[in-house]
C-alpha cells in the first residue's frame, strides 16, 4: 500500500469526508531521513483550512457522528483497528521510510496503533457517570460528556503511535476531531485518515490538516471552535499552545519533553536489566520523550555496568531505515545537527562507546552514531536537558538518597525505572520517583496501551493512554433531580 494506491495524494488535506487541496495551494517538500532526497511534495495547510476542518467537526457532532451511540462509536473503532492489522507492512514501510526508524520498530508501531483501536472500541460504552446520595426527595447523578471539536498537534517521532492514544479516545468519548500531524512526518496520519473513512466514521468525525506548526498549528490552537488541544512535542512549543488556548479557557493536555533516569542498586540483575539499559536510550534513535537518557548506578556496580553497556554499543549499527539496523537515521538533518551539537558539549568527558554507521549508509542521511558518556556530573548539560538523539549517561551514586537527588534532579518528570531485588527499597523508590509513570525491573512495560502516561514538571500535565485518557476527552455534568 501507498499513499496512492489508498486513493489519496499526500499534497492533499482530509476535510469533512474529502481529501482536497489546501486553500492556498502551497506545498511542502517531504524528504527521506535515510538520505536526504525527496520523497513526496505534502500539504502546507493554512488558517483556512483549519478552519474548514473545524467546521466540519462542528457539522459531524451535529449530524450522525454526534448523535451515534457509544456501541457505534466503538464498532466503527474496531473497524479501523482491523483496517490496521491488514495493512501493517505498507503501514510499516511508510512509517520507516518517513521518520527514519527501522522497519522492526515501525512495525511494532502499526500493531500498537491496532491495539489502540481495539482498546478504545471495546472501553466506548464503558464510560459510565455515578449516583451520588444526597438530600431527601433528589437524585443526583454526573454525566460524562464529550468535550466537542478536539484538536490533536502531533509530532514526528512516533506518529501511528500517537495517533492511536490521542484521537483513538477522543473519538471513543464521542468528539470530532482535527488533527494537524508534524510536517515532517505525516504520512502514516493520512493514510489513517482514509482507513478511518473506510471503516465506516462519518464524514468531518476526523479531518487531517498537514502543514507548519506556525501556520496550521497556531490556527487550531487559537481557533475559537475547538474545545480542547491535545499536544505531544516540545517544552517551548506546550508552554506557548498553554498560553493560546487560555485565551478561549480551553483545556490543554500537554506530553512533553523528559529526561528519564534507571536507577540500577548493587543488588540488581544487571544482565536482565542490560537490554532495557540501553535499547530504551537508542530506540527510534533516542528520538523518544520517555528515553533513558540517564543510568544511574551504584558505585560498588558502576564499573561493571558501565563495561557491559559499553560492549553492547561497540555492536549497534546504525543505517538506512529499510536496512532495518539497531537504529536509523534521525528524521532531518536538522536534527542531526542539534545532536552533534549536544555530543560537541561532551568533549571534555570521557566517550565509554560508539555505534558504528554502515559503510553504505547515503552520505546525505540524518546518520549519529549511538553514543554512551561515563562518569557525567548529574548537572552537566547532558545530564540535564533533553537530547533527542542516541546519547545516554552513566552517572555513579553512592546510596539510596544520593539516588533519589540525581533522579529527581531535573525539571523533568515523565519515566523513571528502579531495578534491585529488595521489595522495600522497590516500594520507597516507587514513591520517591517524580514520574508519571515508575518501572520496577523493567522499563516500558512493553508499550503498555493500557496504562495511563504521561509526567510533571516540565514533562506536562493530563494523561493519555489507558482508561485515563477517556475521563480527559470528557467533561463531567453533575444532574440534581428534586422529585420530593
Amino acid at each position: 500500500m501507498t499513499l496512492t494506491a489508498l486513493g489519496i495524494a499526500p499534497d492533499q488535506c482530509l476535510i469533512a469526508g474529502h481529501w482536497v487541496a489546501p486553500a492556498n495551494g502551497a506545498r511542502l517538500v517531504l524528504s527521506n531521513p535515510s538520505d536526504g532526497t525527496a520523497l513526496c511534495d505534502i500539504a502546507r495547510g493554512d488558517a483556512d483550512d483549519i478552519d474548514r476542518a473545524v467546521l466540519a467537526a462542528q457539522g459531524a457532532l451535529a449530524g450522525d457522528w454526534g448523535r451515534g451511540t457509544a456501541v457505534e462509536r466503538g464498532r466503527v473503532l474496531a473497524r479501523i483497528g482491523q483496517l490496521v492489522l491488514e495493512n501493517v507492512d505498507a503501514l510499516a514501510q511508510l512509517e520507516a521510510l518517513d521518520v527514519g526508524k527501522p522497519l522492526t520498530q515501525a512495525r511494532a508501531d502499526v500493531i500498537a496503533l491496532a491495539r489502540y483501536m481495539e482498546f478504545y472500541a471495546g472501553s466506548a460504552d464503558k464510560l459510565h457517570g455515578e449516583t451520588i446520595p444526597y438530600l431527601d426527595g433528589y437524585t443526583v447523578y454526573t454525566l460524562r460528556e464529550a468535550h466537542g471539536v478536539t484538536g490533536h498537534i502531533i509530532p514526528w517521532n512516533y506518529p501511528m503511535q500517537i495517533i492511536g492514544r490521542s484521537v483513538g479516545a477522543a473519538l471513543a468519548t464521542g468528539n470530532a476531531c482535527v488533527l494537524k500531524p508534524a510536517e515532517e512526518a505525516c504520512l502514516t496520519a493520512l493514510a489513517f485518515g482514509e482507513l478511518a473513512m473506510r471503516a465506516g466514521l462519518p464524514a468531518g468525525a476526523l479531518n487531517v490538516v498537514p502543514g507548519l506548526g506556525a501556520e496550521a498549528g497556531a490556527a487550531l490552537t487559537a481557533h475559537p471552535g475547538v474545545q480542547h488541544i491535545s499536544f505531544t512535542g516540545s517544552v517551548g512549543v506546550g508552554k506557548l499552545i498553554q498560553r493560546v488556548a487560555a485565551e478561549h479557557v480551553v483545556p490543554v493536555t500537554l506530553e512533553l519533553g523528559g529526561k528519564s533516569p534507571q536507577v540500577v542498586f548493587e543488588d540488581a540483575d544487571v544482565d536482565a536489566a542490560l537490554p532495557f539499559l540501553v535499547n530504551a536510550g537508542i530506540q527510534n534513535a533516542g528520538q523518544t520523550c520517555s528515553a533513558s537518557s540517564r543510568i544511574l548506578v551504584h558505585e560498588s556496580r558502576y564499573e561493571e555496568v558501565l563495561s557491559k553497556m559499553a560492549d553492547r554499543y561497540r555492536g549497534l549499527q546504525t543505517g538506512p531505515a529499510l536496512a532495518d539496523l539497531n537504529v536509523g537515521p534521525l528524521v532531518s538533518n536538522r536534527q542531526k545537527e542539534i545532536v552533534d551539537g549536544f555530543i560537541a558539549q561532551g568533549s571534555d568527558l570521557e566517550i565509554a562507546a560508539r555505534g558504528s554507521i554502515v559503510a553504505d549508509a547515503p552520505a546525505g542521511g540524518a546518520y549519529v552514531a549511538p553514543t554512551l558518556f561515563a562518569g557525567v556530573a548529574p548537572e552537566h548539560t547532558l545530564a540535564q536537558d533533553e537530547i533527542f538523539g542516541p546519547v545516554q549517561v552513566v552517572i555513579p551514586f553512592k546510596d539510596e538518597d544520593h539516588a533519589v537527588a540525581i533522579a529527581n534532579g531535573t525539571k523533568f518528570g515523565l519515566v523513571a525505572s528502579c531495578w534491585t531485588k529488595d521489595g522495600a527499597r522497590q516500594m520507597r523508590m516507587a514513591k520517591k520517583l517524580r514520574a508519571g509513570q515508575v518501572f520496577i525491573n523493567n522499563y516500558g512495560a512493553g508499550g503498555g496501551v493500557e496504562l495511563p502516561f504521561g509526567g510533571t514538571g516540565l514533562s506536562g500535565h493530563g494523561r493519555e493512554k489507558g482508561f485515563e485518557a477517556l475521563y480527559g476527552f470528557t467533561t463531567l455534568k453533575t444532574v440534581a433531580a428534586f422529585h420530593g
